[in-house]
Formats: structure tokens, sequence, C-alpha cells
């Protein structure tokens, strides 16, 4: 093991996390600022999430925190809360191949439960890339480095401990994590850490779709959405996560409409705008939901059922690869519902649309077809024009309805009790 002497800001380690430090090694145990916000500090950036890792078990953690509950079965943890901000305390675990005697691997090698504890240098070797190995001691400010995690840090590279096939069978999601790191810091994956991505992308079907929705969200909704899209392509993974999607890429505007969502939701993000889940599967599902729906029409559904049911269907296939909670999913489905409105040019409708919750959300939804290359007949213009206008001047920018010349004129019946004058 290394210790390097470090000067980190003070101003960017989180209060709470260092007097959580502070009362576990003045109770006995070890106690170290690990992972993730310890990378964030040394590459100078503002750590979202503080965690500590401990010699401490969670009872014992949980005995000496009142402000504090113990969570997990797969991997049991204790939360302790100062106000609305947690922060997460780990007890060091043994290795992964101490765990094979416990019997805590399904048959494919995922592992089933961690919760077989260990010492510091244990800890640090179970853990997934060397660069989020690295432990921060806030008293000696230095760094604790097992696993030359700070060379690799200093190289830009993402790197597993251990051998790659091993550890991604251990834990699947692993994949994923790779990806989003390389999105989000643009480090390069090394090559033995990137070469099972192609061919192990299958083991995510054995992940739950609940956890699978929770990664969707760490890589499409942190602000790095755009290049996760990407390096999910790149590697193969995307299909394993969005199948039917995966299928029509290759649909001229499918690929576009996604990225540009991505990126309309990075830039938000980067701007502290709001943000929903429900927006990226709208433009996730979109084509699967065009040609269920259109499959429908051609088996002769009425436009509405055709929708309708092309939007269940749709749903629920993804809601067996990854779960979407009803509060995404139903804004979801008015944004596609809303499309099949916003073209109507006449009558009250195109301003009482206006009024509705998730107007603004499908008219962005528009534009962004617009700009994929889907050919609107010009719509997303006079949406716009017909928002910016006046409310007592558009109704000149409304279309005069039809009206049929050549209806037959209908003859009036005469009374029954009246003669006829034949």
């Amino acid at each position: 093991m290394t210790e390097t002497p470090i000067d980190l800001s003070p101003d960017h380690i989180n209060v709470n996390a260092l007097k959580v430090v502070k009362r576990l090694t003045s109770a006995g145990y070890q106690a170290y600022l690990v992972g993730g916000c310890v990378r964030d500090l040394l590459l100078g950036s503002h750590p979202k999430d503080f965690d500590v890792a401990t010699d401490a078990s969670p009872e014992e953690v949980h005995d000496l925190f009142r402000n504090s509950r113990l969570i997990g079965r797969r991997f049991k943890i204790v939360h302790v809360r100062f106000g609305r901000e947690i922060i997460e305390v780990a007890t060091f675990r043994a290795p992964h191949s101490a765990l094979e005697t416990e019997q805590n691997f399904s048959d494919g090698g995922m592992i089933l439960s961690d919760n077989i504890y260990g010492s510091f240098h244990e800890d640090a070797e179970r853990r997934d890339f060397t660069m989020n190995a690295l432990y921060y001691d806030p008293e000696q400010d230095t760094i604790l480095d097992e696993v030359n995690g700070l060379e690799d840090l200093g190289n830009r590279q993402i790197r597993l401990i251990g051998e790659p096939d091993s550890r991604y069978r251990e834990d699947p999601v692993r994949m994923l994590r790779a990806v989003r790191f390389k999105a989000k810091l643009g480090f390069e994956i090394d090559a033995s850490t990137a070469e099972p991505l192609h061919r192990l992308g299958l083991l995510l079907r054995d992940i739950p779709p609940a956890r699978l929705f929770e990664e969707v969200l760490k890589l499409f909704m942190t602000g790095h959405g755009e290049q996760s899209f990407k390096v999910l392509r790149e590697y193969d993974l995307f299909g394993w996560l969005f199948p039917e999607t995966n299928r029509l890429l290759d649909n001229a505007h499918c690929a576009e409409l996604i990225r540009l969502a991505l990126a309309s939701t990075d830039r938000r993000i980067a701007q502290d705008m709001p943000v929903t889940p429900a927006f990226i599967f709208a433009a996730l599902l979109w084509q699967p939901y065009l040609t269920q729906r259109d499959r429908l029409e051609a088996d002769g559904e009425n436009s509405y059922v055709a929708s309708f049911e092309g939007a269940n269907q749709v749903v629920l296939r993804q809601l067996l690869v990854t779960s979407i909670p009803k509060r995404f999913s139903g804004p979801m489905r008015d944004i596609w519902s809303l499309q099949n409105r916003l073209p109507i040019k006449v009558g009250k409708k195109p301003e009482t649309l206006l009024q509705h919750k998730r107007f603004r959300a499908a008219y962005d939804f528009l534009l962004l077809r617009e700009e994929s290359g889907e050919e609107l007949d010009g719509l997303g213009a006079w949406r716009t024009k017909f928002q910016e206008t006046e409310e007592r001047d558009r109704g000149d920018l409304l279309e005069k309805p039809q009206t049929p010349t050549n209806r037959p004129r209908r003859r009036r019946r005469k009374p029954a009790n009246q003669a006829s004058n034949a």
C-alpha cells in the first residue's frame, strides 16, 4: 500500500462526511472517505455524494449514530442522515473469491450476497475500478492506494481490479459503470477491461428491471447522456437496455432523435433547469411506438385504438427489461398522444391544447422530431408562431374548416297527413 500526502481543498469536502469519519475514529474504528468522492476531489470537481468506509460493522455504525438507519440485504450499509443529506457508510468487504465458500454466487457467477466483511486491504481489492479504490484519511491528509489507482487516474484510464471476465460476471452492471465513467470523465477504458464488453452484454438480462432503470437514469440523466448513448452503442450494450429501439436504429430519424433529446437534456442539466425521465423515454421508445401503431392500423384498427394499444404494447415489452414507474410512463404516453393533436389547425383545439399540462414537453418533442429530419410540413414553425401571437390575433393563423360543395340537398319531407299534389 502507498500513502501519498495530498493537499485537498477543505472547501470541497463535505463537513458532515468529516463528522462521520471523526466520530468513527474517535470510537476506535478505522474510517476513510472512499470511492467517487475521492476521485472527483483529486480531479478538482465537486463530488455530489460522499461515502465512508470503515472496519465497524453496520450494526456498530448504527449504534454510534442515532440519526442513521440500516438498509440493504444484498449489500448492507448504513445511511447517516443530516437533514436532507445522507452520508453512506459501508463496512470493509472481503474479496469476492472468499465468497464462493459462502454460496453467495448464482450459477452464472453473479454475486447474490455481499455481506462478508474483511480488512482494509481486502476491501480495496474487491472494489470495481482502480480509480474508485482510493481512500482519503482526512486526519493525516493522505491518500491510501492499494491498487495503483492514482497512476490510472493520472493516466485518465478506467481499469478493473482483477480478472475482467469474472468481475463482470460477479456484477454485470459494472459494464454500464465502465461506459458511464468513460462518458462522464472522458477517460479511456483499458484494453483488457474493454474487451469483454462486446461479448458479455447478455449478462445484463439477469439484472432486475428496477436496478437497470436506475442505471439508465445515471447514464442519461446526469449531464452526459449524449456521450453515454454513443459509448453504449460503441460497445454493443445499448441493445441489452432497449432491444426494440436497437433494432430500429438504422431508421433515418431514430438515432438522431434520441441523440438530440439527450443533448437537450444535458444542456438543461448544465443550466440547472428541470428535466424528467419521461421525455428521454419518449424519445428512446418513439420509433418502436410508431412501428407498433402503424402495424395495428394496417391490421384494421382505427387511429385512436392503434395509438393507445401501440403505446401499451411497447411499454409492457420494455418493462421486461427496464422498469418505468407510472409517474414517468404516463407523461411519456401523453407526449406521444399529443403528437397526433398538434397538427390540428382549425377550431378551438389549437388554443385549448396550449393549456394542456404536457403541452410544453410535447411541443419541444415536436421540434426535435423536425430537427432530426422528419418532414412535418413546417408544423413546428406554425406552432411556435401560434404561441408567440397575441391571443386575440391567433384566429388569423387558423385554417378555415373544409366545407364540401357537392353535398346533395336534402328534400323536405311532407307531413304524413298532407295530401299529395300528384
